[in-house]
C-alpha cells in the first residue's frame, strides 16, 4: 500500500508537468486562432448590434434596462458608477503616480511631507488592476446585451438575473466557491510578485529610499548585475558556483537515495525496516536544527576539532573565511544528509513496481548487474521521477538555509556583500534585507526565475518522461 502510494504520487507529479508542458505548447499553437476568433466576435457585435447594445456601450446596463432586465441593468450601472467615483476621487491620481512615482520631495527637517514613491507604486498597481477589472465587466456588459438581443430576435426568453444568481449556487457553484480564493491569491500572491518585478526596474534601495523619490530606470539594474560596476564580478562568481552546487547536490542526493533503496531492496539484507529507520529519523528532524548542529560540530570548539587537538593535531577552520572548498564540501555533505532519505523513500516505491521478468530475461541473456541497472532500473526510475528530479534541482538552486546557517553573514574580499559559498538566493538576501539594495535584489530574483525556468523546461522536454510518455504505461 505504501509503495503504491509513492508510485501514485510520482505519477501525478509527472502527469502535472506533462500537462503544463502541453498546455504551454497548445497555448502558443492556438493563440493566433483564438485572437482571430475574439476579433471576429467583436466585429459581429459591432456590426450586428442594435441601438440597445450601443446604449450599453455608452452607459453600462442601459441596454439591459431597455430590455427590461432590471437586475442586471442596475448591477452593471452601479458597477460603472462605483468605478467612476473611485477613479475620479483616487484612481486617476494613483494611475498617474504609477508612472511618475512622485514629484514632491519630502524634508523631515522642515516638516515637509513628500510623496512616498513605494506606496505610489503599490497603489498604482492596484489602480491598474481596478481598470482591468472594469474593462472585463464592461466587455461582459456588452456581450450580455448582445446575447439578450439575439434571444429577443429569435423570440426566446432571455435568462433572467434571478436565474443567473440561482445558477451560482447550483450549476455554476464552482465560480462562487473559487471567487474568494482567487481574490486572496491576487492580493496576497500576484500583487506582491508584480510589485517585486516592478521594483527591479527602479532605483529603489541604497540611499534612494523614502522620503527620497524613486525613479524608473528600465534595465539599468540588470546591466549593473551582468555587465557593469561592482555587482557583475560577484554575480558571475556566485552564478557559476550556484549552477555547480545545484548539479552536484541534485546528483548526489538522487543517486545516493537510489543506491540506498537498491541496497535495502536486496533479498540478502536482513531487518530492512530497522535499517530504513535511521535515514527516516534524520529526515524527520527539522532542517535548521540539523544545520545548527553541524555548524557546531565543525566549529573550532566543536567535537571534531576537539578530537583532532586531543590527538595532537591543530584545530582546523572547516568553515573559516579561507575554507572555500572545505566549506562547500561540508555543505554538500549536510545537504545530502538532509535529502537522501526522501530520495530513498521515493526510489523504494518506484522500484517495487519494476517488472521482475525483465531482470530474469536479462540474466538469461548474460547481462551483468551493472548492465541491468543501466538498461532497466535507471531508465525506469528516471522516467517516473524526472519531474521530482527537476523540482529537487530547483530546490537546491534556491537552497537558502544550508550556507545561511553554516556560514551566513560572512563577507569576503573579491565579493560584494557575499562569500565564496553563498548562492544567488543568499546574495539576494544580503543585498536586499541586510543592505537595502532592493532593486538589485529584485533583479536577481527575476534572473533566478528565468534561469531555473529555462533549465527545468528544457530538461523536462528532452527527457523520456515527456518524449516517451507511453513507453512504461
Amino acid at each position: 500500500m505504501e509503495n503504491s502510494t509513492y508510485n501514485g504520487i510520482t505519477n501525478k507529479i509527472r502527469a502535472f508537468f506533462a500537462a503544463k508542458a502541453k498546455a504551454v505548447k497548445n497555448f502558443f499553437a492556438t493563440l493566433p486562432q483564438r485572437i482571430k476568433n475574439k476579433f471576429a466576435g467583436a466585429k459581429e457585435i459591432l456590426t450586428q448590434g442594435n441601438g440597445k447594445v450601443s446604449a450599453s456601450m455608452c452607459i453600462m446596463g442601459l441596454g439591459q434596462l431597455l430590455y427590461r432586465q432590471w437586475g442586471k441593468g442596475i448591477t452593471y450601472l452601479l458597477a460603472q458608477i462605483a468605478f467612476l467615483a473611485y477613479f475620479i476621487m483616487k484612481g486617476a491620481g494613483d494611475f498617474i503616480g504609477f508612472f511618475t512615482l512622485g514629484v514632491k520631495q519630502g524634508n523631515a527637517w522642515y516638516g515637509i511631507e513628500g510623496d512616498n514613491s513605494v506606496i505610489m507604486l503599490l497603489m498604482g498597481i492596484l489602480s491598474i488592476i481596478a481598470i482591468i477589472f472594469y474593462v472585463v465587466i464592461y466587455i461582459s456588459n456588452i456581450r450580455d446585451a448582445y446575447r439578450i438581443q439575439c434571444a429577443a430576435d429569435t423570440l426566446k426568453q432571455p435568462v433572467s438575473f434571478k436565474k443567473e444568481l440561482s445558477s451560482l449556487l447550483d450549476k455554476n457553484f464552482h465560480k462562487t466557491a473559487l471567487a474568494l480564493p482567487i481574490v486572496g491569491v491576487c492580493v496576497f500572491s500576484i500583487l506582491p510578485i508584480i510589485f517585486m518585478i516592478l521594483i527591479a526596474f527602479t532605483n529603489y534601495g541604497g540611499t534612494v529610499v523614502p522620503p527620497a523619490l524613486v525613479d524608473w530606470v528600465g534595465f539599468e539594474n540588470f546591466a549593473k548585475i551582468l555587465t557593469l560596476g561592482q555587482f557583475a564580478p560577484t554575480f558571475f562568481k556566485i552564478f557559476g558556483w550556484n549552477i555547480l552546487w545545484a548539479i552536484l547536490s541534485t546528483f548526489i542526493n538522487y543517486f545516493a537515495g537510489l543506491g540506498l533503496a537498491l541496497l535495502l531492496n536486496r533479498k540478502c539484507v536482513k531487518g530492512k525496516t530497522f535499517w530504513r529507520l535511521f535515514p527516516i529519523l534524520a529526515y524527520a528532524v527539522p532542517g535548521f536544527i540539523t544545520l545548527i548542529a553541524f555548524k557546531f560540530m565543525f566549529s573550532y570548539g566543536g567535537p571534531i576539532n576537539q578530537m583532532i587537538t586531543s590527538a595532537g593535531g591543530t584545530a582546523i577552520g572547516f568553515l573559516d573565511i579561507d575554507a572555500k572548498w572545505t566549506a562547500r564540501l561540508i555543505g554538500l555533505m549536510v545537504n545530502a544528509w538532509l535529502n537522501i532519505p526522501s530520495g530513498m523513500l521515493l526510489a523504494t516505491g518506484i522500484l517495487s513496481n519494476v517488472n521482475t521478468d525483465l531482470y530474469e530475461a536479462a540474466r538469461v541473456d548474460g547481462a551483468s548487474a551493472w548492465k541491468q541497472f543501466v538498461k532497466i532500473t535507471l531508465p525506469y526510475v528516471l522516467f517516473a521521477t524526472m519531474p521530482v528530479l527537476i523540482s529537487q534541482f530547483i530546490a537546491n538552486f534556491n537552497n537558502f538555509g544550508i550556507f545561511y546557517f553554516l556560514r551566513g553573514g560572512l563577507y569576503m574580499d573579491g565579493y560584494f556583500l557575499a562569500s565564496d559559498t553563498d548562492l544567488l538566493i543568499n546574495w539576494l538576501y544580503n543585498m536586499s534585507i541586510d543592505n537595502n539594495y532592493y532593486s538589485i535584489g529584485a533583479a536577481i530574483s527575476i534572473i533566478i526565475f528565468i534561469v531555473t525556468s529555462i533549465i527545468s523546461l528544457a530538461v523536462y522536454v528532452m527527457s523520456p518522461s515527456y518524449k516517451q510518455e507511453e513507453t512504461y504505461q
